[in-house]
């Protein structure tokens, strides 16, 4: 007999890891193969070894039927451990926009969310990672230890009669195929017993039109659900049959949070165990009114539990407690039960409790089944049995070939109570114990040690840990960085001569985006981006791209920009750039003030660092340090002025500090020396435009804006906010027809987009229409369609919520400023504070209840400066309050507040308004 035929898979010196099964295990670890490779630049041939037509589906997720949902919700099945939104915006960028984290996709979908995840995978880890798909079966992997030692190579055996070599082997094989070894011998050979449903095929014969038989599902878990709608149709019953008789429950339509149990679990007897827990479920009942939230708060704890059992104790929960925790654990999606409920209140769908007995062919080709259940015999004249027992618990008596091979060499041994095999965090345990064999495995196969690993955020975290285990020891040292000495004309790079943790070319291009972003300058993100594809393990690019995402608007998925900073800066940083992630991590994620003590960490640390300096100053790009006084941003400027000296962009910083503090001629003066040095500074013209607004020189502002936009602005990226300065000084000037033409030509939906729509062109209408500067239709609809759902009703930060309440407001759209009120009650201190109560003045406007709108309005003044942003800006919510004291009849407190303005500044619009409130 020849030996079977070699595969070539790489050239000499070539690594290779092997990955045995391309559904969603081998798509997981996959992804976090090639993604960690690339993060760390280790060059290796990945091998995906599945005869499936399409990676990441598996049997689980290739049913067409729309009626197959996940059983977890979406906000639960990210790829990634780290990020657990991911799915959910897959969702909605892929024809689903208003999905939210607690639905429950369709399984087709998921599937083709695994596919395109691990296609990208692949595709961002091009030059480092060679991927190949052998659309086959391995069925043996024998091992051999080359000459002079050194870590065993294994030889994979293909069904298509190949051989692949490889340096590491990953199997994600799924779990165990059912044997139908339970069914009668004369069932199992009858052409009417479905052995496998999810066979492609399997259920044509009972789907075929006018086919109306009865049909008997062996099993009643979550498998047994799916297949019993799908088998559903007019004039048939389906009748399902297991030992224990129960269906899986139904998850809660409005879920509760997780509860804890109070007593730990850990190192009890299997009797006390059982006492604790059931005291624990009876204390979330009476709390809460539902069992849920007791068996969701033991998910934490189940695999240490498990591992704190004996192999008697083990047995015996299987055998007695299993089936039950089965049901209450992986439940129903809630229109999934709904649809069950319907069948079984209509008798279209039976269930029992015992065991099929024995199977007869009937002349027409049916059967006639007998159970024998708990109410007693029972006989059944069924079209089709189907086996729906759901994979096999126990590894060791399986016929799967791969498995067979390992075992037998004692490559790979039986794992508690034979089910699955013995592992050391994924390593295969061989006969004598130890793990020798670079061979890992995740998911079904650890179910004898872990009890709960069948799950996508089990065997997601399990897919991380294994990828770090095969590339650890490919992955070079990491190189330790000291704290180097400034230098003095590094100030242009953004960070003063601090070393970067990448190659010069992502280094390059990184700079660039920073010094685009000093500069207000369009070109950032695009610049940022490319530092990460030059170098994925960058951390400071992905940081810097969720930072102008998450604050400045930027088209950034924020989220996963923010983990893959994480991710990278674990794997390779220093001190300095551990320190900024760690910035930007806190104000994505953390309350303001506490995003606002790392930043003043960092800057105390790193004085020379320009993008951590544009950050805390709230200037234009970004919210800066939200303090109520402005004296925190002060001391920023003052405390690393040494680091930068005279530069322009320290100058414009400072420039913009001291109209803050109404030291306008000296901000002036800054200004134009920023300037002079940089003509092209979006920072210094944004101070010289409050100088010339704040001072009541509105000719003269105008006309300074307009000559800086059309000439050094042109490559600005902010331009509609200048232009929205532009706006204010006509609507001070009351030159209402250049209000009109400045929105038609600069600020008009179709210029401005997203969040700069929502903060300029919504604020500047608003503001118009108080002033009675606009008439006609009022197209604020065209500004919140431009605007994402998301960020008028569900906003990351206090500064954009403002605006969103303004928008709500000028659309008279109640409802929508009602749930924003709701979203800001739930979300950070700030919001909380000001925004909440915001929402409801502003309600009170729309409802004309005027004197209420003017006392919350005069309450939330002295807050406002928490939101951040500038006094021009938050200027719109006094404008909102003059107009509801007028309304209100309180003409005297609205004539002190012109009066108190007119004292600052001068302004022809205000100055009408008082003459005509003196009247």
């Amino acid at each position: 007999m020849s030996s079977p035929e070699p595969c070539s898979t790489s050239g000499p010196g070539t690594r290779t890891v092997a990955v045995v099964g391309a559904g969603a295990a081998g798509a997981l670890v996959a992804i976090q193969l090639c993604e960690t490779a690339a993060r760390r630049r280790v060059p290796f041939q990945l091998l995906l070894i599945d005869p499936a037509p399409e990676a990441g589906r598996g049997i689980a997720y290739s049913t067409l039927d729309p009626r197959h949902r996940l059983n977890v919700p979406a906000g639960r099945m990210s790829c990634y451990p780290d990020d657990p939104g991911h799915f959910v915006r897959w969702l909605c960028h892929h024809g689903e926009p208003g999905v939210r984290s607690g639905d429950f996709a369709e399984r087709y979908r998921y599937g083709a969310y695994l596919a395109d995840t691990l296609g990208r995978a692949i595709m961002a880890a091009q030059g480092v990672v060679t991927v190949r798909r052998l659309r086959t079966r391995a069925t043996g992997c024998h091992w051999t230890t080359l000459p002079g030692g050194g870590e065993p190579r294994a030889r994979l055996e293909l069904a298509d009669g190949r051989t692949v070599e490889a340096h590491r082997v990953v199997l994600a094989t799924g779990p165990s195929r059912a044997t139908s070894a339970w069914a009668p011998e004369d069932l199992r050979g009858n052409d009417r017993f479905i052995a496998d449903p999810w066979a492609p095929g399997a259920l044509d014969a009972a789907l075929q039109d006018g086919r109306k038989e009865d049909v008997l599902l062996v099993g009643t878990g979550l498998t047994s659900v799916d297949i019993a709608m799908t088998l559903d149709r007019p004039g048939r019953t389906v009748h399902s049959v297991s030992r224990g008789g129960r269906l899986p429950q139904a998850h809660a339509v409005d879920p509760l949070p997780a509860a804890t149990c109070a007593t730990p679990l850990h190192g009890l007897s299997l009797a006390a165990l059982r006492a604790a827990v059931r005291r624990h479920i009876g204390r979330v009942i009476r709390d809460h009114g539902d069992w849920r939230p007791a068996v969701d708060g033991l998910r934490p704890v189940t695999a240490e539990i498990w591992a704190s059992m004996s192999t008697a104790e083990r047995a015996e929960f299987v055998a007695r407690d299993g089936s039950l925790w089965n049901t209450h654990r992986h439940r129903m999606p809630p229109a999934t039960a709904e649809a069950v409920g319907r069948m079984r209140r209509t008798r279209r769908m039976r269930t029992y409790q015992g065991r099929l007995g024995s199977a007869t062919a009937r002349p027409d080709g049916s059967l006639t089944v007998s159970l024998t259940t708990a109410d007693g015999p029972r006989t059944l004249p069924v079209g089709w049995v189907v086996d729906c027992t759901g994979p096999g618990l126990r590894l060791s008596g399986t016929a799967d070939p791969l498995w067979r091979s390992l075992l037998d060499q004692g490559a790979a041994l039986p794992g508690p109570l034979s089910m699955g095999v013995a592992t050391d965090h994924g390593r295969l345990c061989g006969a004598d114990g130890g793990t020798a064999r670079p061979l890992w495995t995740l998911g079904a196969p650890r179910r004898g040690e872990l009890w709960e690993t069948t799950a996508i955020p089990e065997i997601r975290a399990q897919a991380a840990t294994v990828a770090a285990a095969v590339l650890d020891p490919w992955t070079a040292p990491r190189p330790r960085h000291r704290r180097p000495r400034p230098a003095p004309d590094a100030s242009a790079h953004g960070h003063l001569g601090l070393p970067l943790s990448t190659h010069a070319a992502a280094a390059t291009a990184y700079r660039l985006g920073v010094d685009r972003l000093l500069k207000v300058r369009t070109g950032a993100a695009q610049a940022l981006r490319r530092s990460v594809a030059l170098d994925p393990g960058f951390a400071l690019g992905h940081a810097a791209l969720a930072l102008i995402g998450h604050e400045c608007g930027a088209d950034v998925d924020v989220s996963r920009a923010l983990a893959d900073a994480r991710r990278a800066v674990r794997e390779r940083a220093d001190d300095h750039e551990r320190s900024l992630v760690d910035v930007v991590s806190r104000r994505v994620l953390h309350p303001p003030a506490d995003g606002d003590a790392a930043l003043l960490r960092h800057l105390e640390e790193y004085p020379g660092d320009a993008l951590a300096l544009a950050v805390a100053v709230p200037t234009i790009a970004f919210s800066g340090l939200r303090d109520l006084d402005g004296s925190t941003a002060l001391r920023v400027v003052e405390h690393t002025a040494p680091a930068h000296g005279e530069g322009w962009f320290h100058t414009s910083l400072l420039a913009f500090v001291r109209q803050e503090q109404g030291r306008y001629d000296e901000a002036g003066v800054l200004a134009e020396r920023a300037l002079a040095d940089e003509p092209a500074s979006g920072h210094a013209m944004h101070a010289l435009a409050h100088v010339h607004y704040e001072s009541g020189d509105h000719r003269a502002g105008r006309e300074r804006l307009q000559r800086w936009l059309a000439h050094r602005g042109r490559g600005g990226t902010h331009r509609a906010h200048f232009s929205w300065h532009a706006a204010l000084h006509e609507l001070a000037l009351e030159d209402t027809a250049a209000v009109r033409r400045r929105w038609a030509e600069q600020l008009s939906p179709g210029k401005v987009y997203g969040v700069r729509a929502l903060v300029d062109s919504g604020s500047l209408l608003w503001r118009a229409r108080l002033a009675g500067a606009w008439q006609g239709p009022f197209p604020i609809g065209d500004v919140l369609d431009t605007a994402p759902a998301d960020v008028l009703e569900r906003p990351a930060t206090a500064f954009v919520a403002l605006h969103s309440a303004i928008a709500l407001t000028a659309a008279d759209d109640l409802p929508g400023l009602r749930r924003l009120r709701v979203h800001a009650l739930r979300a950070d201190e700030v919001q909380r504070r000001v925004i909440a109560p915001l929402c409801a003045a502003f309600e009170d406007i729309l409802e004309e209840r005027w004197a209420d709108a003017a006392r919350g309005l005069e309450r939330l003044l002295p807050r406002l400066p928490g939101v951040g942003g500038s006094a021009a800006q938050r200027e719109v919510v006094e404008e909102a309050l003059l107009y509801a004291l007028v309304s209100a009849g309180r003409c005297e407190a609205a004539r002190d507040r012109l009066e108190e303005r007119l004292d600052r500044r001068s302004s022809p619009h205000d100055r009408r308004r008082l003459t005509a409130l003196s009247v």
